[in-house]
């Protein structure tokens, strides 16, 4: 349960930047953490990772930002900046990562997240706000969009006129639609039940619906989708969506699941498909995440609440 917490922000540092909240995303992995379903949640905790504000103060080395910025903070701030990920602009990878939140700064404060009214943020772990793009529309682009934005440019799923499918229309599968049809793909949504379809086509702009639990309707689909984008987070077989694969199609995993998950061997060996993972994305594909998103008018769907709604959404 959250309640009211005062605490002491960090040292402001030459390169640090002084972040102003005004909109900050709830995502599910903030319940996974407030919840300790992990095991390694830290008390008193603050969570919040898809934080947008405007910047109040700068450090003495500051050059991206100035006074009155509009800006994002994601879902990590700070990373060693000496391995060969962090040298690759994949600072994401890093295994010294630190976390947004439920973690501890290099000076070994504990680092507290967005639903809060401010944040001391490293100006590398701190992204411009389009000015064209609504903050509020900003916040899930932190997580949600750039957790698809990262897969989608990294494996070639840009190309106009693929056949994409998104496997669970939740928060990051309903980003994937937004930004594959934005890259000029053909989208399937694939979903358990038909609950969701009419959100899917006519809300969402998705090209085609498919019921997983339809055998008629996964067996015609087989062999048609040239990539599948799972986002589910909890256990679930995957030879039914590797059969949709087509040659050398790619099953992307975003969901972050808890349990092992099993497949045959002949799905991937007779259509020399691939299994993948994907986590967030890079400061830079943050960046160009929001860009992308600003200039093709991708829009988030979402609901603006009070702070003292939070416990209730």
């Amino acid at each position: 349960h959250l309640s009211p917490y005062t605490y002491s922000l960090r040292k402001k540092g030459p390169e640090d930047v002084i972040v102003k909240v005004i909109y900050c995303g709830i995502c599910h992995s903030d319940l996974v953490q407030m919840r300790n379903e992990m095991g390694m949640s830290n008390y008193p905790m603050v969570p919040g990772h898809e934080v947008v504000g405007m910047v109040t103060e700068l450090g003495s080395e500051v050059k991206k930002f100035k006074v009155g910025d509009h800006v994002g903070v994601g879902c990590i701030v700070g990373s060693c900046r000496s391995c060969g990920n962090c040298n690759q602009s994949m600072e994401q990878y890093c295994s010294k990562r630190i976390w947004t939140y439920n973690d501890v700064n290099h000076d070994g404060t504990p680092t507290q997240g967005g639903f809060a009214s401010s944040m001391v943020v490293d100006q590398m772990f701190v992204v411009r706000i389009p000015e064209n793009l609504p903050l509020e529309q900003a916040a899930p682009l932190l997580c949600a969009g750039v957790t698809v934005f990262s897969p989608m440019k990294h494996f070639g799923m840009t190309e106009p006129g693929k056949r994409c499918g998104i496997l669970g229309l939740g928060g990051v599968g309903h980003m994937g639609v937004k930004i594959a049809k934005a890259f000029g793909l053909h989208v399937t949504v694939i979903s358990s039940s038909d609950k969701k379809k009419e959100e899917a086509m006519e809300v969402l702009g998705a090209d085609a619906y498919l019921v997983s639990k339809d055998a008629e309707k996964m067996m015609e689909a087989a062999e048609s989708l040239d990539y599948i984008m799972d986002t589910i987070p909890v256990a679930h077989p995957l030879e039914p969506y590797l059969a949709l694969l087509k040659t050398n199609g790619k099953l992307v995993m975003l969901g972050v699941v808890p349990e092992p998950l099993h497949f045959v061997t002949p799905l991937l060996i007779l259509g020399r498909r691939s299994i993948a993972g994907s986590f967030i994305g890079s400061m830079e594909e943050t960046q160009e995440a929001l860009d992308f998103c600003a200039e093709k008018k991708v829009s988030t769907m979402i609901e603006v609440v009070g702070l003292d709604y939070i416990n209730t959404a």
